[in-house]
């Protein structure tokens, strides 16, 4: 199958020491440890997190940026693809992705969860390619459109921990 990479959405407001922020490194670390490649936006927060971990566990990440940004990639970034718009850059990460992880964030991530969840929903994404919510974050939210549109939530697994995160990704 060749490369296995995995697309990480998080928040980019995340210091160290943040919840968040520790999930988002132990998910890079384990994931990186169980020979996947991690995907995710490029820069601080939980990008940088996951992104550190990850390579100091000597795994490889991909940080999609965004030419209209000013800000440079995180120094863990083992290799950058540089888009010139918010939605290209979501979309490659999207293409990416053998599966998303998502962890606690704003409406940055909240977009890309509703997307990857909405392509899964439609039929645009493949099956197999899981859509991971790490804690119980975005509970309120999956339970929220199940009252509307209770076959959506069989797209979304929910793990408890990283841990279960990458037995999900082993395992599937």
């Amino acid at each position: 199958m060749g490369e296995k990479t995995i697309a990480i959405f998080g928040t980019g407001r995340a210091e160290p020491g943040d919840a968040a922020y520790t999930l988002a490194e132990e998910t890079g670390k384990l994931l990186a440890q169980a020979g996947f490649t991690i995907a995710n936006g490029g820069y601080g927060g939980t990008m940088l997190a996951a992104a550190k971990a990850a390579t100091q566990t000597g795994g490889k990440t991909i940080g999609v940026t965004c030419s209209a940004f000013r800000a440079k990639p995180n120094e863990y970034i083992t290799r950058e693809i540089v888009t010139n718009s918010l939605d290209e850059r979501l979309d490659t990460l999207i293409k990416l992705g053998q599966a998303y992880v998502v962890l606690p964030g704003g409406t940055g991530t909240m977009l890309e969860l509703a997307k990857v969840w909405e392509l899964k929903n439609k039929g645009f994404l493949q099956e197999r390619k899981p859509i991971i919510l790490v804690g119980a974050f975005w509970k309120p939210l999956v339970d929220l459109i199940a009252t509307e549109d209770p076959d959506s939530r069989r797209y979304i697994h929910v793990a408890a921990g990283p841990g279960e995160v990458k037995d999900i990704l082993v395992s599937g």
